[in-house]
Protein backbone atom coordinates (compact mmCIF):
# COMPACT_ATOMS: atom_id res chain seq x y z
CA UNK A 1 0.00 0.00 0.00
CA UNK A 2 0.75 3.02 -0.43
CA UNK A 3 2.13 5.59 2.62
CA UNK A 4 2.32 9.47 2.77
CA UNK A 5 5.53 11.10 4.47
CA UNK A 6 5.43 14.76 4.80
CA UNK A 7 8.39 16.70 5.71
CA UNK A 8 7.47 19.58 7.72
CA UNK A 9 10.33 20.82 10.27
CA UNK A 10 11.25 23.54 8.12
CA UNK A 11 12.40 26.99 9.47
CA UNK A 12 11.18 29.41 6.58
CA UNK A 13 13.69 31.82 6.97
CA UNK A 14 13.10 34.06 4.06
CA UNK A 15 9.73 34.14 5.02
CA UNK A 16 11.09 36.40 8.44
CA UNK A 17 9.18 38.30 10.07
CA UNK A 18 5.97 36.46 9.22
CA UNK A 19 7.98 33.13 9.26
CA UNK A 20 8.99 32.72 13.07
CA UNK A 21 10.38 29.67 15.13
CA UNK A 22 7.11 28.83 16.29
CA UNK A 23 5.08 29.69 12.63
CA UNK A 24 7.19 28.88 10.37
CA UNK A 25 6.79 29.01 6.28
CA UNK A 26 4.45 25.40 5.96
CA UNK A 27 2.12 26.76 8.34
CA UNK A 28 1.39 29.94 6.79
CA UNK A 29 -1.10 30.88 3.99
CA UNK A 30 1.21 32.56 1.68
CA UNK A 31 -0.22 31.44 -1.63
CA UNK A 32 -3.71 30.99 -0.91
CA UNK A 33 -6.55 30.65 1.56
CA UNK A 34 -5.06 27.10 3.43
CA UNK A 35 -1.70 27.41 4.46
CA UNK A 36 0.81 25.34 2.68
CA UNK A 37 0.81 22.65 5.03
CA UNK A 38 -3.24 22.12 4.60
CA UNK A 39 -2.43 22.23 0.77
CA UNK A 40 -0.55 19.37 1.08
CA UNK A 41 -2.24 17.17 3.11
CA UNK A 42 -5.09 18.24 1.09
CA UNK A 43 -3.37 16.99 -2.14
CA UNK A 44 -3.44 13.84 -0.65
CA UNK A 45 -6.94 13.29 -0.48
CA UNK A 46 -8.15 10.41 -2.75
CA UNK A 47 -4.55 8.98 -3.05
CA UNK A 48 -3.35 8.16 0.27
CA UNK A 49 -6.19 8.21 3.31
CA UNK A 50 -5.60 9.76 6.67
CA UNK A 51 -4.29 6.42 8.35
CA UNK A 52 -1.31 6.31 6.31
CA UNK A 53 -0.29 9.90 6.31
CA UNK A 54 2.58 10.85 8.71
CA UNK A 55 3.70 14.26 9.18
CA UNK A 56 7.37 14.81 10.72
CA UNK A 57 7.92 17.91 12.14
CA UNK A 58 9.66 19.46 14.87
CA UNK A 59 8.81 18.33 18.30
CA UNK A 60 8.15 22.16 19.01
CA UNK A 61 5.51 22.70 16.51
CA UNK A 62 3.45 19.18 16.95
CA UNK A 63 0.43 21.29 18.57
CA UNK A 64 0.00 24.04 15.64
CA UNK A 65 0.55 21.27 13.58
CA UNK A 66 -2.51 19.61 15.24
CA UNK A 67 -4.46 22.34 14.76
CA UNK A 68 -3.83 22.81 11.23
CA UNK A 69 -4.73 19.27 10.12
CA UNK A 70 -7.55 18.05 12.83
CA UNK A 71 -8.41 15.23 10.10
CA UNK A 72 -5.67 13.61 10.93
CA UNK A 73 -4.91 11.15 13.77
CA UNK A 74 -2.05 12.30 16.72
CA UNK A 75 -0.51 8.78 15.72
CA UNK A 76 0.21 10.41 12.36
CA UNK A 77 2.18 13.25 13.74
CA UNK A 78 5.95 12.86 14.57
CA UNK A 79 7.96 15.89 16.57
CA UNK A 80 11.79 15.66 15.91
CA UNK A 81 13.46 16.87 19.40
CA UNK A 82 16.38 18.35 17.17
CA UNK A 83 16.86 19.79 13.64
CA UNK A 84 19.36 16.80 11.57
CA UNK A 85 18.28 17.20 7.85
CA UNK A 86 15.83 14.71 5.79
CA UNK A 87 18.01 11.15 6.04
CA UNK A 88 16.81 10.58 9.51
CA UNK A 89 13.53 12.00 9.13
CA UNK A 90 13.10 9.80 5.91
CA UNK A 91 14.42 6.74 7.84
CA UNK A 92 12.60 6.67 11.11
CA UNK A 93 9.36 7.11 9.24
CA UNK A 94 10.51 4.12 6.95
CA UNK A 95 10.91 2.10 10.14
CA UNK A 96 7.61 3.18 11.67
CA UNK A 97 6.06 2.33 8.50
CA UNK A 98 7.51 -1.18 8.20
CA UNK A 99 6.28 -2.13 11.52
CA UNK A 100 3.03 -1.88 9.98
CA UNK A 101 3.26 -2.71 6.35
CA UNK A 102 6.19 -4.83 5.25
CA UNK A 103 5.66 -4.57 1.70
CA UNK A 104 4.88 -0.01 2.19
CA UNK A 105 5.79 2.02 -0.71
CA UNK A 106 6.37 5.53 0.40
CA UNK A 107 5.56 8.72 -1.12
CA UNK A 108 8.24 11.50 0.73
CA UNK A 109 7.25 15.12 -0.28
CA UNK A 110 7.93 18.77 1.26
CA UNK A 111 4.91 20.51 3.09
CA UNK A 112 6.23 23.90 1.47
CA UNK A 113 5.68 23.58 -1.94
CA UNK A 114 3.08 24.70 -4.54
CA UNK A 115 1.78 22.22 -6.51
CA UNK A 116 -1.28 22.63 -8.85
CA UNK A 117 -3.18 20.68 -10.49
CA UNK A 118 -3.91 18.19 -8.23
CA UNK A 119 -5.22 15.21 -10.61
CA UNK A 120 -1.77 15.97 -12.33
CA UNK A 121 0.35 15.78 -9.06
CA UNK A 122 -1.78 12.30 -7.79
CA UNK A 123 -1.60 10.64 -11.77
CA UNK A 124 2.46 11.26 -11.31
CA UNK A 125 2.45 9.72 -7.39
CA UNK A 126 0.50 6.87 -9.25
CA UNK A 127 2.61 6.42 -12.29
CA UNK A 128 5.98 6.24 -9.93
CA UNK A 129 4.51 4.04 -7.55
CA UNK A 130 3.87 1.12 -10.60
CA UNK A 131 7.55 1.94 -11.54
CA UNK A 132 8.11 1.13 -7.92
CA UNK A 133 5.76 -1.95 -7.81
CA UNK A 134 7.29 -3.09 -10.72
CA UNK A 135 11.52 -2.23 -9.77
CA UNK A 136 10.78 -2.93 -6.06
CA UNK A 137 14.90 -1.78 -5.50
CA UNK A 138 14.49 1.38 -7.64
CA UNK A 139 13.98 4.78 -5.79
CA UNK A 140 12.32 7.58 -8.14
CA UNK A 141 12.23 11.41 -8.22
CA UNK A 142 10.48 13.88 -9.94
CA UNK A 143 12.06 16.73 -11.52
CA UNK A 144 10.83 19.95 -13.19
CA UNK A 145 11.77 21.19 -16.51
CA UNK A 146 13.82 24.56 -15.48
CA UNK A 147 12.86 27.92 -17.24
CA UNK A 148 15.80 30.31 -16.02
CA UNK A 149 19.41 29.16 -14.77
CA UNK A 150 18.53 28.94 -10.84
CA UNK A 151 21.36 29.27 -8.28
CA UNK A 152 18.61 28.17 -5.17
CA UNK A 153 17.47 24.47 -6.69
CA UNK A 154 19.40 21.66 -7.14
CA UNK A 155 19.42 19.55 -10.62
CA UNK A 156 19.17 16.00 -11.81
CA UNK A 157 21.16 15.06 -15.31
CA UNK A 158 18.49 12.97 -17.39
CA UNK A 159 20.22 9.79 -19.36
CA UNK A 160 18.33 7.10 -21.43
CA UNK A 161 14.44 7.29 -21.57
CA UNK A 162 12.90 4.53 -19.58
CA UNK A 163 9.33 3.27 -21.15
CA UNK A 164 6.49 4.18 -19.65
CA UNK A 165 2.64 3.50 -20.36
CA UNK A 166 0.70 5.75 -22.69
CA UNK A 167 -0.42 9.28 -21.32
CA UNK A 168 2.30 8.84 -18.76
CA UNK A 169 5.05 11.71 -18.08
CA UNK A 170 8.26 10.68 -19.67
CA UNK A 171 11.12 9.02 -17.57
CA UNK A 172 14.63 8.82 -17.52
CA UNK A 173 17.86 7.03 -15.38
CA UNK A 174 19.37 9.50 -12.93
CA UNK A 175 22.34 9.89 -14.31
CA UNK A 176 24.09 12.23 -11.35
CA UNK A 177 22.81 15.05 -8.75
CA UNK A 178 24.07 18.14 -8.59
CA UNK A 179 23.58 20.79 -5.82
CA UNK A 180 23.02 24.56 -6.26
CA UNK A 181 25.32 25.43 -8.97
CA UNK A 182 26.65 29.12 -9.55
CA UNK A 183 24.57 31.28 -12.21
CA UNK A 184 27.38 30.30 -14.94
CA UNK A 185 27.14 26.58 -14.62
CA UNK A 186 23.10 26.92 -14.16
CA UNK A 187 22.94 28.91 -17.38
CA UNK A 188 25.23 25.69 -18.78
CA UNK A 189 22.17 23.10 -17.36
CA UNK A 190 19.93 25.16 -19.06
CA UNK A 191 21.52 24.92 -22.18
CA UNK A 192 21.96 21.41 -21.90
CA UNK A 193 18.51 20.80 -22.15
CA UNK A 194 19.39 17.42 -19.92
CA UNK A 195 19.04 18.85 -16.67
CA UNK A 196 15.74 19.03 -14.35
CA UNK A 197 15.12 20.98 -11.10
CA UNK A 198 15.12 18.55 -8.53
CA UNK A 199 11.51 18.84 -6.60
CA UNK A 200 12.62 16.98 -3.53
CA UNK A 201 9.82 14.40 -3.62
CA UNK A 202 11.01 10.73 -3.64
CA UNK A 203 8.43 7.34 -4.16
CA UNK A 204 10.33 3.83 -2.94
CA UNK A 205 9.90 0.61 -1.00
CA UNK A 206 10.19 1.54 2.53
CA UNK A 207 12.19 -2.08 2.89
CA UNK A 208 14.63 -0.40 0.06
CA UNK A 209 15.35 2.94 1.50
CA UNK A 210 16.27 1.06 4.79
CA UNK A 211 18.70 -1.42 3.00
CA UNK A 212 20.16 1.59 1.44
CA UNK A 213 20.99 3.05 4.34
CA UNK A 214 21.83 0.35 6.44
CA UNK A 215 24.58 0.37 4.12
CA UNK A 216 25.57 3.75 3.59
CA UNK A 217 24.11 5.23 7.25
CA UNK A 218 24.81 2.32 10.00
CA UNK A 219 25.49 4.44 12.56
CA UNK A 220 22.56 6.71 11.81
CA UNK A 221 20.37 3.70 11.52
CA UNK A 222 21.40 1.96 14.73
CA UNK A 223 20.43 5.21 16.37
CA UNK A 224 17.19 5.01 14.52
CA UNK A 225 16.25 1.41 14.99
CA UNK A 226 16.90 2.26 19.11
CA UNK A 227 14.14 4.73 18.69
CA UNK A 228 11.70 2.50 16.41
CA UNK A 229 11.62 0.00 19.08
CA UNK A 230 10.98 1.98 22.08
CA UNK A 231 8.51 3.54 19.96
CA UNK A 232 5.30 1.93 21.95
CA UNK A 233 6.86 2.17 25.12
CA UNK A 234 7.06 4.73 28.33
CA UNK A 235 10.59 5.37 27.35
CA UNK A 236 9.33 6.52 23.89
CA UNK A 237 10.05 10.33 24.55
CA UNK A 238 13.50 10.12 26.69
CA UNK A 239 15.16 7.49 24.15
CA UNK A 240 14.04 9.39 20.57
CA UNK A 241 15.21 12.32 22.10
CA UNK A 242 18.69 11.19 23.01
CA UNK A 243 19.18 9.05 20.25
CA UNK A 244 18.01 11.61 17.67
CA UNK A 245 20.23 14.24 19.09
CA UNK A 246 23.78 12.01 18.43
CA UNK A 247 22.71 11.46 15.00
CA UNK A 248 24.78 13.45 12.45
CA UNK A 249 22.59 14.85 10.02
CA UNK A 250 22.82 14.39 6.14
CA UNK A 251 20.29 15.07 3.50
CA UNK A 252 18.96 11.94 1.03
CA UNK A 253 20.56 13.46 -1.57
CA UNK A 254 23.95 12.70 -0.07
CA UNK A 255 23.20 9.98 2.06
CA UNK A 256 21.49 7.43 -0.31
CA UNK A 257 20.32 8.93 -3.74
CA UNK A 258 24.04 9.80 -5.11
CA UNK A 259 25.14 6.55 -4.74
CA UNK A 260 22.02 4.20 -5.57
CA UNK A 261 22.12 2.19 -8.16
CA UNK A 262 18.82 2.36 -9.43
CA UNK A 263 17.17 5.83 -9.61
CA UNK A 264 14.68 7.13 -11.53
CA UNK A 265 13.31 10.60 -12.95
CA UNK A 266 9.73 11.29 -14.13
CA UNK A 267 9.60 14.72 -15.30
CA UNK A 268 7.06 16.81 -13.37
CA UNK A 269 3.43 17.07 -15.41
CA UNK A 270 2.11 19.19 -12.61
CA UNK A 271 2.78 22.94 -11.58
CA UNK A 272 5.59 23.42 -9.15
CA UNK A 273 7.07 26.16 -6.83
CA UNK A 274 9.38 25.71 -4.19
CA UNK A 275 8.23 28.91 -2.79
CA UNK A 276 11.64 30.17 -2.00
CA UNK A 277 10.68 33.85 -1.28
CA UNK A 278 8.17 36.68 -0.87
CA UNK A 279 8.92 37.33 -4.74
CA UNK A 280 7.88 33.43 -5.70
CA UNK A 281 5.12 33.86 -2.89
CA UNK A 282 3.49 36.86 -4.92
CA UNK A 283 3.93 34.54 -8.44
CA UNK A 284 0.90 32.81 -6.52
CA UNK A 285 -1.79 35.84 -6.22
CA UNK A 286 -2.92 38.32 -8.77
CA UNK A 287 -1.16 41.38 -9.17
CA UNK A 288 -3.26 44.44 -9.40
CA UNK A 289 -2.83 47.16 -12.98
CA UNK A 290 0.74 48.14 -12.01
CA UNK A 291 2.24 45.07 -10.71
CA UNK A 292 1.53 45.26 -6.82
CA UNK A 293 0.16 42.40 -4.90
CA UNK A 294 -0.57 42.38 -1.19
CA UNK A 295 -2.29 40.26 1.26
CA UNK A 296 -4.01 42.63 3.43
CA UNK A 297 -4.79 45.67 3.42
CA UNK A 298 -2.62 48.27 1.49
CA UNK A 299 -3.31 51.13 -0.51
CA UNK A 300 -0.91 51.74 -3.50
CA UNK A 301 0.05 54.89 -4.84
CA UNK A 302 2.18 55.47 -8.30
CA UNK A 303 4.06 52.01 -6.64
CA UNK A 304 4.86 50.05 -9.12
CA UNK A 305 6.01 46.39 -8.66
CA UNK A 306 5.78 46.26 -4.24
CA UNK A 307 4.79 43.20 -2.36
CA UNK A 308 3.39 43.54 0.74
CA UNK A 309 2.21 41.41 3.71
CA UNK A 310 0.13 42.59 6.22
CA UNK A 311 -3.35 41.86 7.80
CA UNK A 312 -6.57 43.21 7.26
CA UNK A 313 -6.21 45.68 10.63
CA UNK A 314 -3.29 47.60 9.34
CA UNK A 315 -2.98 49.33 6.63
CA UNK A 316 0.44 49.64 4.48
CA UNK A 317 0.69 52.58 2.15
CA UNK A 318 3.39 53.09 -0.80
CA UNK A 319 3.57 56.13 -1.76
CA UNK A 320 6.28 56.72 -5.01
CA UNK A 321 7.49 52.83 -4.79
CA UNK A 322 9.07 50.50 -7.07
CA UNK A 323 10.03 46.74 -6.27
CA UNK A 324 9.97 47.32 -2.58
CA UNK A 325 9.29 44.45 -0.31
CA UNK A 326 7.09 45.46 3.20
CA UNK A 327 5.96 42.65 5.73
CA UNK A 328 4.05 43.98 8.64
CA UNK A 329 3.77 41.84 12.14
CA UNK A 330 2.34 43.09 15.11
CA UNK A 331 6.17 43.26 16.23
CA UNK A 332 8.54 43.50 13.46
CA UNK A 333 9.05 45.07 9.77
CA UNK A 334 10.71 44.30 7.14
CA UNK A 335 11.21 47.07 4.27
CA UNK A 336 13.84 45.76 1.72
CA UNK A 337 14.62 46.37 -1.84
CA UNK A 338 13.24 43.05 -3.91
CA UNK A 339 16.49 42.58 -5.42
CA UNK A 340 18.00 42.14 -1.86
CA UNK A 341 15.01 39.82 -0.57
CA UNK A 342 18.10 37.17 -0.69
CA UNK A 343 19.08 39.10 2.23
CA UNK A 344 16.20 38.24 4.88
CA UNK A 345 18.83 35.31 5.85
CA UNK A 346 21.08 37.68 6.67
CA UNK A 347 18.72 39.87 8.74
CA UNK A 348 17.74 36.10 10.69
CA UNK A 349 21.60 35.82 11.42
CA UNK A 350 22.15 39.11 12.22
CA UNK A 351 18.60 38.82 14.91
CA UNK A 352 20.11 35.71 16.47
CA UNK A 353 23.94 37.65 16.02
CA UNK A 354 22.13 40.04 18.81
CA UNK A 355 20.20 38.30 21.02
CA UNK A 356 17.14 39.46 19.58
CA UNK A 357 15.48 36.13 20.01
CA UNK A 358 12.13 37.60 21.06
CA UNK A 359 11.82 38.63 17.08
CA UNK A 360 12.65 34.71 15.58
Amino acid sequence: MLYAIVMAGGSGTRFWPASRAGLPKQLLALAGEQTLLQDTVARLDGLVPPDRTMIVTAARLLDAVGEQVPGLPASALVGEPCKRDTTPCIGLAALLVLRHDPDATMAVMPSDHVIRPTADFQRAIRQAAAMVESSPGRLVTFGVRPTYPAESFGYIEQGEPLVVAAGDAPAHRVVRFKEKPPASVAAEYLAAGTFLWNAGIFIWKAATIVAALDERQPETMAHLRRIAAAWDTPDRDRVFAEEFAAIKGISIDYAVLEHAPDVAVIEAPFGWDDLGGWSAAARQRKADEAGNTAVGRHLGIESQGTIVHTDDDHLVVTLGLRDILVVHTPDATLVADRAHEEGVRKVVAELEKRGWTDYL
